[in-house]
């Protein structure tokens, strides 16, 4: 995420913290010096979530802001119990999902019980339910994660074969509509260099849209990167990506009407008499995998997909886990293990291979 990016998250989290309670726009002005802003803000969005329950349950009466910490003192194991339940079965929250909200609250009644403290040097709260909550058992072996992945993105041909449909193909598709084919001819480069890259590179949703043009090497084939954490990184990606990313560069300024200004790397067109060209928002960028995702006939194909898509054609042709972990920004070795399961067929090959030519 580069700097603008996170200035108008930070934004949006001072915005959010102001329907909270004052603790909890504590917490969150605490963690800033050492958690993610995306990661902040998702957090905003839980609470408000919670507090809004609370309200709506009767639990306190008059603006959610304004529940006191007495409140969350006196919540009981059952209540926090519906809560979730609510979550999972009203809102039709994943176990997942639900566990991340289990974990945003978690820390914020660990901060009121034990690292905040009153001008008379007593914890906030003396009583933290949530201790006594655990989180959901949806935990899968990696083969398991690994078979489940496995049906939703891309293997052997269809790589090219994605890639292409988006540079040429979807246009031959929707022709006889005029809406659609003018708008893909406006972000025909643009798209298929947005594809190319992440096929090629195995970048997140939020590097790619945090691009700048200066994060660019051109000579060295790679990308400058804000990785989870705030750690830059150079970040290679494959000639194929090269290719396509100066076919839109060639085209990028023209098209979407750009002065010298703007130095976001992938941009919007520009809407209406007076639209001005912007940064694409990892939601545009969803969406418009989407479409192509769906028109191709993959329509469980999403942008964490080609990730994943990259990251196994990587493993299947290099069989060097640490530079790929190095190249995904994982933090933990284990998550770039996965890959080695989705292989396991191309290493079957080999193994019937060796059989055969034993055989002869």
């Amino acid at each position: 995420m580069n700097r603008d990016a996170q200035l108008r998250t930070y934004e949006k989290i001072e915005e959010k913290i102001r329907e909270l309670p004052w603790y909890v726009a504590e917490f969150i002005q605490k963690k800033m010096r050492t958690m993610s802003p995306a990661t902040l803000l998702n957090y905003c969005h839980d609470y408000l979530i919670f507090f809004d329950w609370l309200v709506a349950e009767g639990f306190w009466t008059g603006h959610r802001r304004d529940v006191p910490l007495e409140t969350l003192e006196k919540l009981t194991v059952p209540q926090i119990e519906d809560f979730l339940s609510y979550l999972q079965f009203r809102l039709d929250n994943t176990p997942l999902t639900v566990n991340r909200k289990i974990s945003a609250l978690k820390s914020l009644f660990h901060y009121l019980q034990n690292i905040a403290e009153t001008d008379d040097l007593e914890p906030y709260l003396t009583r933290n339910v949530m201790a006594k909550i655990e989180l959901n058992a949806v935990k899968e072996d990696q083969e398991t994660i690994a078979q489940k992945m496995a049906g939703k993105i891309l293997w052997h041909e269809e790589y090219e074969q994605f890639r292409r449909f988006v540079a040429h193909d979807y246009g031959v598709l929707v022709k006889d509509n005029k809406k659609l084919f003018n708008f893909y001819q406006r972000n025909r480069e643009r798209d298929t260099a947005i594809i190319s890259l992440i096929l090629g590179s195995g970048l997140r949703l939020s590097e790619v849209v945090g691009l700048d043009i200066d994060d660019l090497d051109l000579k060295k084939f790679s990308a400058r990167v804000i990785r989870k954490g705030n750690k830059e990184q150079y970040v290679f990606f494959s000639e194929q990506a090269l290719l396509d990313l100066k076919e839109y560069l060639a085209v990028r300024k023209q098209k979407y009407q750009l002065d010298d200004k703007t130095r976001a790397l992938f941009v919007s067109s520009p809407m209406g008499p007076k639209g001005a060209s912007r940064r694409m928002t990892p939601r545009a960028v969803e969406k418009m995998v989407e479409k192509y995702a769906k028109a191709f006939g993959k329509p469980a194909l999403s942008v964490h997909k080609l990730r994943h898509s990259f990251a196994t054609r990587y493993h299947a042709e290099n069989n060097d886990v640490p530079k790929l972990r190095r190249q995904l920004g994982h933090a933990s070795i284990q998550t770039t293990m996965i890959y080695t399961h989705l292989t396991n067929d191309e290493l079957k090959k080999a193994v019937d291979k060796m059989d055969q030519n034993k055989i002869l």
